[in-house]
């Protein structure tokens, strides 16, 4: 079985359908397991670098500020303590190291297929049936995203098919990615287009789905998005 997708093309005219599985559309996942992977995209993000100095490690004189008797006030060590201006942080951040957090693939594959799904079910995915520009164009690109999607100002992501080369060696073929500046006319036009991202099938992630309002899929990339999410039932 399988389910229509509303197609337009770039002067935002609906020119047809497009076809998507049954299965896609209806997939769903456990709730903490797309959690999780979203935590894990956001915290492998982090650099990790923030650094600030301890009492040991900020310029200041070791020096005691006043005497330790006498004076009516309480002892205090040097200018380094953190309770003066100029002292060191007290449990302050620090570099950290090996904070990536391993992503299962099958459980990446499952999140992105149950986001791609809810998409589907919500109406929220439309396909474009070609992307060809003579020339950058931003109020195309802006005009059918305001046509083509539910509401103006919204985020929308547009995914395109990538390029690839077969490589026979000893008799087995490989696919590569490869790098190709076919939506290049694509990308410059959006890229003064607020809340506008662009990303290859093969480079998309949960968040990016997760954040967005609307996705504008080619056809191709539609077709790479089902050989790469239902692999295995093909």
């Amino acid at each position: 079985m399988t389910r229509v997708l509303k197609k337009f093309n770039l002067d935002a005219k609906q020119v047809g359908t497009a076809e998507v599985a049954e299965s896609l559309a209806e997939a769903t996942a456990n709730s903490q397991l797309v959690k999780d992977y979203i935590v894990a995209i956001r915290a492998n993000a982090r650099q990790w670098s923030a650094n600030t100095k301890g009492r040991s490690e900020v310029n200041h004189s070791t020096k005691k500020p006043h005497a330790q008797k006498g004076g009516g006030r309480s002892r205090q060590g040097s200018l380094a303590a953190p309770q003066y201006k100029g002292g060191g942080r007290v449990f302050s951040p620090k570099p950290k190291f090996d904070q990536h957090v391993r992503i299962n693939q099958k459980e990446r594959q499952q999140a992105i297929r149950a986001l791609i799904g809810e998409k589907i079910r919500e109406e929220r995915i439309v396909v474009l049936d070609s992307l060809e520009m003579k020339e950058p164009k931003t109020t195309r690109i802006s005009s059918f995203c305001k046509a083509a999607v539910k509401g103006k100002g919204r985020r929308v992501l547009f995914l395109t098919e990538g390029a690839f080369e077969e490589v026979e060696v000893e008799g087995k073929k490989t696919r590569f990615s490869i790098h190709s500046d076919q939506h290049t006319n694509l990308k410059l036009s959006m890229r003064n287009i607020p809340g506008a991202e662009y990303r290859l099938v093969q480079n998309v992630s949960g968040y990016d789905l997760l954040v967005a309002h609307d996705i504008v899929i080619t056809e191709p990339a539609l077709k790479e998005l089902h050989s790469w999410l239902l692999k295995e039932e093909a």
